[in-house]
């Protein structure tokens, strides 16, 4: 597939944690795979996974947390033969088989049968079951890189377990690089300042919208040498429309009133520089030097199409100064 105007921006690949890992600007989030809010069939998975790796998109990023592993099976059997790709996943959440008192459906946003389900698990032991799992499904013998997954109330656990285990492995040569991957910035903060991680996925907390990133995790970061991948840069939806309206979601609850108003201040800017609010939500993030690419979701070769678009040219500077003003 080529489309012109972004294949320059894919090439401008970035160093990638401290192991001699680059991705593009630009990479694949695969919890929408996994059926996130709505079923996708395997062949419009398929499709979507293997147009971004042949428009250039060289990381792809899964969990087993996503569908309950059906992102990562997906996944794996669509990218068997490709190289040259890098794969993250996460640990923290072990599946196992479902007691008979599990509900038919999954609880936690996936369009899956809930036929296995999700155990909190950081320790040692836990982490070597997940990645060895986590392989089986992804129908590879090694993984590039592995997060900490949602350790928000593991903090001890993640620190006594995880952490050593995943230093551990990345010493051995199994894995490239590890770090963590949350939706709040001051813990994944603790976590680069009192271990070694080199690469980090900050969700939603660093965005047009939300820059609270800024303060505390992206100086840590910088003052590291540790890899930013920036997730979530829609939050959750109210960004992804060039004018947002009522109903819309932030932070995957319906957004306040007063956040609308900042997005829709923020997509009026946007509009007199002659761009759009999805526009600017894409590449605001990878203006910072420490966020080396920015994860988006896709469900389609469609939403691949459209998101290699938003990459495919800058905005204007002027744009960027005038958005500061208007928050």
């Amino acid at each position: 597939m080529t489309v012109t105007g972004y294949d320059a921006a894919l090439a401008a690949s970035r160093p990638f944690g401290r192991g001699g890992l680059t991705v593009a600007p630009l990479s694949f989030g695969a919890a929408a795979i996994g059926n996130l809010f709505t079923a996708v069939d395997d062949a419009e998975a398929t499709a979507a996974v293997r147009a971004a790796a042949d428009a250039g998109i060289d990381y792809f990023d899964t969990a087993p947390h996503y569908g309950l592993g059906l992102s990562e099976s997906r996944l794996g059997a669509a990218l068997r033969d490709r190289t040259g790709v890098v794969l993250s996943t996460k640990v923290g959440r072990l599946l196992r088989p479902a007691s008979e008192s599990s509900a038919p459906g999954d609880t936690e946003g996936f369009a899956v049968a809930a036929d296995v389900e999700r155990v909190w698990d950081f320790s040692r032991d836990g982490v070597l079951r997940s990645i060895e799992s986590s392989l089986e499904r992804l129908g590879r013998d090694r993984v590039d890189v592995v997060y900490v997954h949602d350790p928000d109330d593991h903090f001890a656990e993640a620190m006594d377990g995880a952490f050593p285990a995943l230093d551990e492995l990345r010493r051995q040569g199994v894995i490239t690089s590890y770090g963590a991957g949350m939706n709040q910035s001051a813990m994944l903060t603790r976590f680069v300042r009192e271990t070694d991680l080199d690469a980090v996925l900050i969700a939603g907390r660093y965005t047009v919208l939300d820059r609270s990133a800024a303060d505390d995790l992206l100086p840590a970061c910088l003052e590291r040498d540790v890899s930013v991948a920036a997730g979530g840069v829609f939050n959750s939806g109210i960004t992804v429309s060039a004018d947002p309206r009522p109903g819309a979601t932030y932070d995957y609850a319906p957004a306040t009133l007063e956040v609308l108003d900042r997005a829709r201040r923020l997509a009026a800017v946007c509009r007199a520089h002659g761009t759009t609010l999805p526009h600017a939500a894409v590449h605001f993030p990878l203006r910072h030097p420490a966020v080396r690419t920015v994860l988006l979701g896709m469900r389609s070769a469609d939403e691949v199409r459209a998101d290699l678009a938003l990459l495919a040219a800058p905005p204007p500077d002027a744009l960027w100064p005038d958005l500061e003003a208007a928050l």
